[in-house]
């Protein structure tokens, strides 16, 4: 917090997630009080989180081939509008439940628009060594806004109504413009950007071949489609079961968010002291008990000191995932992969409600948030066969130019459209050949991850001893950003311990079409 720029934006942060739950608190208290009511507020939970399925990954693209800081500002100007025309659409009475989730709706694409690319900035801010309590930071940003902006939505809700509501939301997004217009990010040189359609594919070839990002992705759809029911159903077990108004649930809301700022508090000694997946263990049978006792309790006093809990399970599951995903990625792909990241916990909490809300409507609140809770459960059981690797989030991923300018004949000028490109290296290993096969194995996950669509591994018939690798990259321009700018020090590593097994220095050569 001692970092100007980033103090200024989490502030900014902090104001507009206030909004953000105000809104949120308003939308689910107006269509409580109707018919279907937790099929309702289960709906406009999902309105906000469904975008992100389809939004996310394009996002992420633009995220990472745009300025980043225009991008936002533009983002964020659109959600405030949009936040503006529901509060003048309910001070003249037209927000009706199907306004109310289509504007919910269109506001869950802003934030899933700027999502990848405000994860992707926070790098940019502080140093490496300062991500994880960054990370820990921005969840209690989230968690500090769900314990304030639920009372405050209460208090609003009974003094003035839900029209001011959403108005204050709007209000609060025009900050995060502002933090943004102040801050001069350094100027980028964009004329290299990769166009948007092959970012996307690279985007979605990297994280393919990255198996710690896809085991994080595994673990966050386990935790988070039963995680969602509490969100989903809470609003209903404060007005059906409870018999709570708009500021008791508020209440309830905002137990979860203290909980979840505690957490934040602890999570730095935690994370210190037990591996990755015992924090992951504990904290989300923590979160299945808040979601237990949100079933079985009807003392408001228990229950809110039940949610304090899995407040703190829930933040602690967050920032684990967000901070090991941070240190994970490299920064040429670091907004796609949050995108792939969000796309499977925000869509698997959007997709959740809906199914949580439909088996509360046929099967009753309580039923439904047990069937959760044990769900919960046989995640957890699930870490002895797919943890969290104790390297993932722990590897070399700043940029490191390992290869040399491909040679190329005189005058000889590529297009960097041309393609298919295939790269040959020639390889002589007279001793521990099994030791190099099973090194090229893992160098051939990083070929994949920096751009080869193909591998193969040949073995010379005439000259047992001379292997040939072979890699295809889709055009020239993509296998010269493998050589600029996306080999990592871990990819280094790989190449380096591969070459080591090699009698002879390592022979490349590029193959391109031949003339039309």
């Amino acid at each position: 917090m001692r970092l100007r720029v980033f103090r200024m934006l989490w502030i900014a942060q902090l104001v507009s997630n206030v909004g953000t739950w105000m809104q949120t608190v308003g939308a689910q208290w107006m269509l409580v009080q109707g018919p279907s009511a937790a099929t309702l507020t289960a709906l406009a939970q999902a309105a906000g989180l469904v975008p992100v399925l389809f939004v996310s990954l394009p996002a992420g693209v633009l995220a990472d081939v745009l300025d980043r800081r225009g991008y936002l500002v533009a983002v964020f100007t659109g959600s405030a509008v949009l936040a503006g025309v529901l509060a003048v659409l309910t001070v003249a009475g037209q927000a009706t439940p199907a306004v109310l989730i289509l504007l919910t709706l269109a506001l869950g694409v802003t934030s899933a628009a700027a999502n990848p690319a405000w994860q992707a900035i926070q790098p940019e801010l502080v140093p490496p060594r300062l991500i994880p309590q960054a990370a820990a930071l921005g969840s209690m940003n989230v968690n500090i806004a769900r314990a304030l902006g639920p009372a405050l939505a209460g208090v609003l809700l009974t003094v003035a109504g839900p029209a001011w509501v959403f108005a204050v939301n709007a209000l609060s997004t025009v900050a995060v413009v502002g933090a943004l217009l102040v801050w001069r990010r350094p100027a980028l040189d964009r004329t290299g950007a990769e166009d948007l359609v092959p970012a996307l594919r690279s985007g979605a070839r990297y994280v393919v071949n990255a198996p710690g990002v896809r085991r994080i992705l595994l673990r966050s759809a386990l935790f988070v489609v039963p995680g969602s029911a509490l969100w989903a159903l809470l609003a209903v077990v404060a007005s059906g079961r409870l018999g709570l108004g708009s500021g008791g649930y508020g209440v309830l809301l905002g137990a979860l968010g203290a909980g979840a700022v505690l957490g934040a508090l602890v999570m730095r000694r935690l994370r210190e002291r037990l591996p990755s997946s015992v924090l992951l263990a504990v904290f989300s049978l923590l979160y299945a008990a808040g979601l237990l006792a949100a079933a079985l309790l009807d003392s408001m006093a228990l229950l809110v000191l039940a949610l304090l809990v899995a407040g703190v399970g829930w933040l602690a599951v967050l920032s684990t995932f967000n901070t090991t995903l941070q240190l994970t990625l490299p920064a040429w792909v670091r907004a796609r992969g949050l995108a792939a990241y969000l796309v499977v916990f925000m869509g698997g909490q959007g997709v959740g409600a809906v199914v949580w809300g439909f088996v509360a409507q046929r099967a009753g609140v309580a039923t439904a948030l047990v069937v959760a809770a044990a769900l919960m459960a046989a995640g957890v059981l699930t870490l002895a066969w797919w943890p969290l690797s104790s390297r993932i989030g722990t590897l070399d991923r700043t940029v490191d130019v390992l290869w040399p300018e491909p040679e190329l004949d005189e005058g000889l000028v590529v297009d960097p459209r041309t393609g298919p490109v295939v790269v040959l290296s020639r390889y002589v290993v007279t001793a521990d050949v099994a030791g190099f096969l099973a090194m090229a194995r893992r160098v051939e996950v990083s070929r994949r991850r920096t751009g080869a669509t193909d591998w193969a591994l040949y073995r010379d018939a005439g000259d047992a001893s001379v292997f040939v690798e072979m890699f295809t990259v889709p055009t020239w321009g993509e296998h010269l950003r493998q050589h600029h700018e996306r080999l990592t020090g871990y990819d280094r590593e790989l190449e380096v311990r591969l070459d080591a097994f090699s009698d002879l220095p390592t022979q490349v050569r590029h193959l391109l079409p031949p003339p039309e």
